[in-house]
Order: structure tokens, then sequence, then C-alpha cells
């Protein structure tokens, strides 16, 4: 099957085709990415109805492209992917409309994709994926979740952050040190040039039993330390290499928590958070300690993309999974909520 992915849950503007007649990396055709960060950088956060009307601008024009770099056209595709949730309501019905007229219009099924569940799949699209059962963490701007993954479709939350995702509090901390939007990976750039050590905070929550996350003291021990600094160039990347470090340590000591809990070797990372060069090292080095495997998407993969959304829908479609002509989305959508995946014989 050739299927056309669609994303658009919040800011960014995904368009690719996976094709399941190619194994591997080389299965994903085409795909690219338009991001609103410019758009929305002088807010200093995400504009909800300017989101939509940006998706509105950019999706159609973002389909030719695509569909050109893979060398097909609309009468090639097999079925449309679209994400239907969790995100901006707005943002979200701009690419279920346009996904579902386009499957109307070419009578081919059109299946909704949990947003959740294609960063979950997205490093089994790579060469050698991993096989269930395995455990996940999905680390982003919206979420920091472990789950365990029996099979494609059955999850089980192992634990979550009760406050803000590891992503939100790496914006956060930045914009309180005054770096600009989008401040996550600005925080984890300036942090290669801070000195280890020089400033140590907690690891939130490892002190205890649990799988649950919690980032909030964190920021506000961040704020207190730049506050009483004498805010230095070089301070203030020191500042952000001890948060890093912090962050980096606690979903460290969670993993191997979850993978003892789940009775893994093999630990999945991905969101946009999975692509920071110090969390890949150290989740690498703890499942090789342990004999496993630490499995990423592409560095490109890892933020907001159709790509994972065309893959995961296509596992869907090809199990027969199919949506009705109502475009319907979910705001708020439990994964564990989802069916699981069988193969249609």
């Amino acid at each position: 099957m050739k299927v056309l992915g669609i994303e658009t849950s919040c800011d960014e503007t995904g368009v690719a085709v996976y094709d399941t007649g190619i194994a591997g990396a080389a299965g994903l055709r085409a795909h690219a990415v338009y991001s609103q960060i410019a758009l929305h950088a002088e807010y200093g956060g995400v504009v909800p109805e300017l989101a939509s009307r940006d998706h509105v601008r950019k999706l159609l024009p973002l389909i030719r492209q695509t569909l050109a770099e893979a060398e097909l056209t609309t009468d090639d595709l097999d079925g449309v992917a679209y994400t239907a949730g969790p995100g901006l309501v707005g943002a979200l019905l701009v690419g279920a409309g346009v996904a579902r007229s386009l499957a109307w219009a070419l009578d081919v099924p059109a299946v909704a994709v949990h947003h959740m569940e294609g960063h979950l799949l997205a490093p089994l699209m790579e060469d050698d994926p991993p096989e269930a059962p395995f455990v996940a963490l999905l680390v982003s701007g919206g979420h920091t979740q472990l789950v365990a993954v029996d099979a494609i479709g059955r999850y089980r939350l192992l634990g979550e952050t009760l406050d803000d995702a590891a992503g939100e509090a790496f914006d956060k901390t930045a914009k309180m040190m005054g770096l600009p939007y989008p401040g996550g990976p600005q925080l984890a750039a300036l942090a290669e040039q801070g000195t280890p050590g020089r400033f140590r905070f907690a690891r939130p929550m490892t002190d205890r039993p649990g799988l649950d996350f919690s980032f909030s003291g964190l920021k506000t021990q961040v704020l207190l330390a730049w506050r009483d600094s004498d805010q230095s160039g070089q301070t203030r990347a020191d500042i952000a290499r001890g948060f890093e470090d912090a962050v980096v340590d606690t979903l460290a000591i969670k993993c191997e928590r979850a993978l003892d809990a789940a009775g893994s070797d093999v630990i999945v990372i991905a969101g946009g958070v999975g692509a920071n060069k110090r969390l890949r090292a150290r989740l690498q080095a703890m499942a090789a300690k342990r004999g496993g495997r630490a499995c990423f998407p592409r560095p490109s993969l890892c933020t907001d993309n159709g790509a994972m959304i065309a893959f995961a829908g296509a596992l869907r479609l090809q199990a027969g999974q199919h949506e009705t002509a109502e475009v319907k989305v979910t705001p708020r959508w439990d994964m564990a909520t989802l069916p699981a995946v069988a193969t249609v014989d």
C-alpha cells in the first residue's frame, strides 16, 4: 500500500508517503514538514487560531510537493492517514477535513491516527526495527509517558508526568533565562557549553518508588539559581547544563525502572526531546549495560511529522481498519483505548 500521511495536530504541517511494499527506511518515499515557529515566535507560544489558518494555507501545496518528490500522483495512493488527536481541535480539523475529502474523491480508505502512537511507532520505520514487546518513552513538548508495548495497538501506561512534560520544562526554563522561542532546543545547545557539576539540581521523584514524573519543582530550582546568580553568559550555560543533566538522569532512572517492571531490555524513545544528544547517549549506554538496545527514530522524525502518521496509518489500513466518511477528531484521546492491530489474512 502507498499511504499518504497528514499531520496537523499543533504547529507543524507534515505530509509523507509511506510504501509498505519497500522494507525498512526506504519505505518512506518522501516527506516534508513546514514549521510555524516564525509565526508564533512573537507571541512566545502557539496561538491556536493562527496555527489552524496556517495549516489551511500550507497543507495542499505540501501534499503536491510531497507527491512530486515521491514521483507519484494521487491516483497511485491506496489510502490516506491523518492525525485525529490529541491536539488543537482547529488544527486537527484542517488535516482531517483534507484527508477525508481526498480519500472520498479517490475512493480509497482513510484512517484516523493517534498522534502519540505515531511517535511511538516511528522507530519501527528504520532498518532493523525492534519487535514487541518493549517499553517506550514518549517524551515531547506535550507528553512524557512510559508505555509498555505488548503488541502494536496494545499499550499499558506505566507512568506519566504529573505536571509539565519534559519538553515543556525545557521551553519554560529557557524562557525564564531569557532565551528566544522555542527555548528547548536553544537550551540544549547552550548546555553543550556549560560546565558539568557547577550547578546540580534535584532528580525529581527518583528518591521514591514509582514511574511517574514531575518537573515543576526542578523549574523552580533553576529559577532561584538563575535569579541569585551573576546572570553572565557562562553562568547561563552552566545552569542549562545542570538542568539538562537533571532531566536526562531522571528520564534514564525511570526508564531503567520501567524495563525492570516490564521484564524487558528494549527501550524505544520517541518525541521531540528524543533528539537530545545527551539523552540518546545515556539511554544507549544504559540499554547496552543490560544487554539490550535503545531504539530511536532518525532526528528529523523526532518532532511532529507526516511520516510517522503515514506509517502508523499503513499498519492499521493493512489490518483492515478505516473510518467512515464523517470528519471527526478527538482532541483528548487515551492511547490505551486504541484497538489492537491484527493483520488480515
